[in-house]
Order: C-alpha cells, then structure tokens, then sequence
C-alpha cells in the first residue's frame, strides 16, 4: 500500500526477525506454565493428571494459536496491520457496513478501547514474571543465591527500562538468533526427556486430556487457568502481523516455534512422571547440574527480549491510540534512523517500570505472579473474538453458519479459560485488572471530553468561509508572511485566527488552515497525503491526512503543496496554535473529577503538540481560551 514501509528482507531472514519479537512472550511461558498447572488444583500428582495437563498444553497450543490465531485471526488484516487498534477500525467500519449505526460502533470502540486497556495491563505482568521466573533458576543451582533473587530481578528490570531511550537499534539484530537459540534450547531439552520416557508421547492425543477433565471435573476447571499461561503472547502473532508479514510468521510458528514448546513441555512432562519431586522446578531440571549456570543466562536474556517486545508495543499502541483520538498528545521519540516503527514514549515507560517493579515487590514469586497472569489476557482474547466475528461477518460477508459455528467454537473455548482464570481474581488477578480499569478510565475520560469540547466549540464557531468574506471586504493590513492555523474542525475559523486578529490588527499575506485527520487505516500515502482548496485572497483549507500507523510531520505535507500551487517558504511560515483551557464546572456533561481529569490531560497534551506535529518551535505562536465544557 501506498506510504507503507517496503520490506527488503527475504521470508527466512522475516521469519528470524519474528523468532526475536513476536514469539518471546509465549516461548517464555515454558519457564513456569507446566508448574504452576500441577501446583494449580493442590492435589496429590498422578501420571492421568500429568498425562492430562500435557495434553492439555499441547491442544491448546493447536486449537487456540495455530486454528485460531494463526488459520483463522490473522486473515482479518487492516492493510496487512494487525493488532487490537488494526481489529478495532476493521470492526467498526463492518458495524458501518452492517447499517447499524452509531451504537453498534459505539459498542465496538468501547470494547477495542478495554482491550487496548487490558494489553497494557498485561504489559505490567509479562516482563516481571518472565524475568523473575528465568532468575529463579539460580535457587535450583544453589539454594543460597534465594536472598538475590528479588534484588537481581529488579536491576535487571531497571536497567532494560532505563536503556529504552536509547533505542534497540544496535542490538536488534541479536535478538532473532538469541531468540531461535533459545527455541533450539528448550526444544532439545525436551527431546532429551521424552527419549528416555517415551511413554509421555500418549498425551498427543486428546483424549489424555477429556479423560483428565472428565475425572476430575473441578480440578481440571481449577487447572485451565495455568494452562492458559502456555498461551500468553499469542495476541503477538496478530500485533506484529505487520512487521513481518503472515508468511514469515506462519512459517516460524509450525517450523521452530511449535514444535519446540511441544516438545518441552512433553519433556517437563516426562521428567515428573519419572521423578515427581522436579515439581519444584521441571524446566530447569530438565538440564544436567553442568549446564545450568549457562540456560539461567541464556533463559535471562530470552526474557529481556521478550520484555523489551513488549515494551516496544506498549510504546506503538501508545502512538496508535494518541492518532486515534483515544489518548492526549505525548511527546514521541524516535530511537532509529532506519526503522519509522521503533519509538519511545518517556511517559509509557515509566509507569510500565512503576508498574513492573510494583507486581515483583507485592508477589515476590514466579508462583505468585501467575496467579495474576493470565486473567486480562482471556479476556482480551474474548474481545479479539467477538471483534474478528464482525469483520469476518459483516466485512467479509462469510456464509453466517460458517462464521456463528467458528466464532461460537472459540468463544466458547475463549469464556472457559476466562472463567478459570477470573478464580485467580481475589490471589492476584485483581492487580492487571485494576491497572487495566484505570487506564480504561482514562481513555473513556479523554475520548468522551474530546467529544464535549468539539460540540461546544462547533456551537461557538464561525463558517470560515462566511468570515474570510466578511473580513476582506474592509481588510487590515497584511504583512509579507505565511500564517499556518491549526484548525481541528475544517470549515470553520479557528480560535487562533480571531484572536490573533483581535490582538495585531493584521492579516498575514498568505494564510493556510489546517485540519488534521486521522484515518482508521495503518498507512496513507503521500499521493493522499495533503488536500487543499482555495479560499480566495490567498488563504486555502488544507487537509492533511495520516494513518494511524503514519508519524505525524506537518512542515513536510505542506511541502507537497507546491504541486497544487501552493509553495511555502520556511523561514517566513509562523504556525499558529488555538489552545483550549478547560475549566471543570458543576453540572457538566461529565462528573467533576472526570472534567478535571480530563483538563489535566488536556494541559499535559499541549505541551507536546508542538512535538508530535513536528513543529519547528521557533515559529510556532500558541493563543489560548477558556471553555467549559
């Protein structure tokens, strides 16, 4: 598409980029998944329930990553971008297409809005379970190193938190053989069980696991919440569709990734059948005393890398939602020459590293942090479900029974390990979802202000058209200039113009207006990039549009003018700002504290416009108003 980045590389060295970011989250889970499943109902170990909660890993991987996300999810591409904001625009331009109107796309963006909350919730829990989880090895290979645990964890955090803004530009290119090193790893130390216990291969068949389930029908409900936390990460798969490519990460999956996990978690099966004390930690038993030391690093750095992953789409979500109207402006930084994608938002990582090191202190466990883990992500997953029914439905227009008999299938599937997991909700689960609440909150809070605020300024506009008329027919004097004004809404004089009328007594030579517009599609080509149209006296409507994936750089569209006519001379543009002071007021469309939630972020927003358009901020001349809203 048009003013979409052009991949260069080949699918075998996309597929090795996609083993170093797509897969570390869920080719980490290895490290506490299949114990925390044993340890989940308390009961006694027998090899049917080993044999069960084998099989159940297994057949969650084929049903829920490889049928669902991989055969079925992946398919419902914005333009090959995938992710919950590239689902939410496919989902809300089906619930246009399906002529329901405003209160179904009401429903949809509610739902991609919690889902985008419930990402970040996740984000919190991800890094610091993945790493405590790869530091606690160091208790198998000496049980004095427990009082270091914590301590190692958290610097290990610190210090990936505090490189962010610096980049992952020199290192990338490390992370893809690190990251298949590690699948080679686990995937061998598997083998190596399984051949000494072959009898563990039986759990391939899914009858181990409706033989478990059908038992021991509580235990087996209990211990589908652990079994979930095998599946954590596969929401990357369709994130970072869009990075590499469905075929480079199809292929990655069922050539290394998958095969891999089975065998792992074959293997950690094997060893508890043969020895149940490795219960304590079977991963890391899985290794000869020998190399221990050495998978403890490597198991370290496979975590970073899967950290740093996430961290990268916190910062990427954080963009897309700011270009969607869902998210005050922040100051966007980018950490790469080469590769627009790779960005820093200062204010995203701290609160993630606020967040992180808060979960180790309060949990203090791999253990105990996966009784936390699990539950945002099912429910993410429910939405994912729900929103890719309506694209695939009303977007596609698939035969109805065919698209009801797959979606109720994996809802169904989807709403089972939800309800296991919503029993961790009083041991931990509590904790993602506060986080994920609050930041719902916040997002709800800005979106619904914003709506507020273009109402009451629509109802105190001025046609622009009508006013320019008006002026001209008596007009001030004009000085040999360039007047950029940013007008949110196009068609009407923005607060900036009357007030800077009001204040000089003069008209600049040429005057642009422009409006800003942010498209429900990832990218916009610079063939579509700038619209404009011409007032009269040498003032012109300029539209600028972008996708949500696009970086925002208004000197560099308005450049594009020349070929309409329209040629800008830097060193005499000035740019123009109307800035909106919100003033909280009892009996507002809102509650109070949402009204001065939303005027503090509003506050906090302008002071990055400046940056996130691209201003030059020697030539930008901010006026300001009050409003109530």
């Amino acid at each position: 598409m048009p003013g979409r980045p052009e991949r260069r590389s080949g699918t075998l060295a996309l597929s090795i980029g996609a083993v170093g970011i797509v897969f570390g989250d869920i080719g980490t889970s290895v490290l506490y998944a299949f114990k925390a499943a044993l340890g989940a109902s308390g009961a006694p170990l027998s090899e049917a329930q080993v044999l069960g909660v084998v099989s159940l890993f297994i057949w969650a991987l084929i049903v829920i990553v490889a049928f669902k996300y991989v055969a079925l999810v992946m398919r419902a591409d914005n333009h090959g971008e995938g992710g919950m904001m590239a689902l939410l625009a496919l989902a809300s331009r089906a619930a246009d297409a399906a002529g329901q109107g405003p209160r179904l796309r009401a429903g949809v963006t509610v739902l991609g809005m919690f889902g985008v909350a419930l990402f970040f919730g996740d984000g919190v829990i991800t890094p610091a379970i993945s790493v405590l989880s790869a530091v606690e090895g160091l208790e198998i290979a000496t049980p004095a190193a427990r009082p270091y645990v914590i301590p190692i964890t958290l610097a290990v955090l610190v210090l990936l938190f505090m490189a962010q803004r610096r980049g992952t530009g020199q290192i990338g290119h490390l992370f893809g053989p690190l990251m298949v090193l590690w699948f080679v790893v686990i995937g061998g130390l598997g083998a190596r069980q399984v051949w000494a216990h072959p009898q563990v291969l039986s759990a391939l068949s899914p009858l181990h696991a409706l033989t478990f389930a059908a038992a021991n029908l509580k235990i087996a409900f209990i211990t589908l919440g652990a079994v979930f936390l095998c599946l954590t990460g596969a929401e990357a798969l369709y994130a970072d569709m869009g990075h590499f490519g469905k075929r480079p990460i199809r292929l990655a999956w069922f050539v290394l990734i998958m095969p891999a996990l089975m065998l792992n978690y074959l293997g950690q099966g094997a060893l508890v059948l043969h020895d149940a004390a490795a219960i304590e930690n079977p991963f890391y038993r899985l290794a000869p005393p020998w190399v221990l030391i050495a998978l403890v690093v490597l198991a370290t750095a496979a975590t970073v890398i899967a950290s740093q992953a996430l961290i990268s789409g916190a910062f990427s979500a954080t963009k897309q939602a700011i270009q969607l109207g869902f998210l005050p402006r922040m100051v966007i930084v980018h950490t790469s020459l080469r590769e627009l994608g790779q960005v820093y938002v200062g204010i995203t990582n701290w609160l993630l590293l606020a967040g992180v090191v808060l979960a180790v202190g309060l949990f203090r466990s791999s253990d105990n942090l996966a009784a936390a883990y699990g539950i945002a992500v099912s429910l993410l997953m429910v939405m994912t479900t729900l929103l890719t029914y309506l694209v695939i439905r009303q977007g596609w227009r698939l035969w109805a029974p065919l698209a009801v008999g797959a979606t109720v299938f994996f809802l169904a599937i989807d709403l089972v390990f939800f309800s296991s997991n919503a029993l961790k909700v009083v041991d931990g689960g509590w904790f993602p979802l506060l986080i994920a609440g609050l930041i719902y909150v916040v997002m709800s809070t800005w979106k619904r202000g914003h709506e507020l605020l273009g109402q009451r300024m629509r109802a105190q506009s001025i046609d622009l058209q009508s006013f320019l008329d008006a002026v001209f027919i008596a007009p001030p004097p004009r000085v040999a200039r360039t007047a950029v004004f940013m007008a949110p809404v196009a068609g009407v004089a923005p607060a900036a113009l009357m007030h800077s009328l009001k204040h000089f007594q003069v008209l600049h030579e040429r005057m642009l207006f422009v409006t800003v517009v942010s498209h429900e599609v990832p990218w916009i080509g610079l063939d579509e990039r700038v619209r404009a149209q011409a007032l009269g006296h040498d003032c012109w409507q300029v539209s600028v549009n972008y996708g949500f994936k696009n970086d925002f750089d208004i000197p560099a569209a308005l450049e594009l003018l020349r070929t309409q006519g329209c040629a800008l001379d830097p060193m005499t543009t000035s740019y123009f700002l109307s800035h909106a002071i919100v003033l909280p007021h009892a009996g507002g469309a809102m509650a109070p504290w949402r009204e001065k939630l939303f005027a503090a972020m509003r506050q906090m927003g302008s002071t990055a416009t400046v940056q996130f358009l691209n201003l030059p901020g020697n030539a930008v001349v901010e006026l300001g108003a009050q409003i109530e809203i």
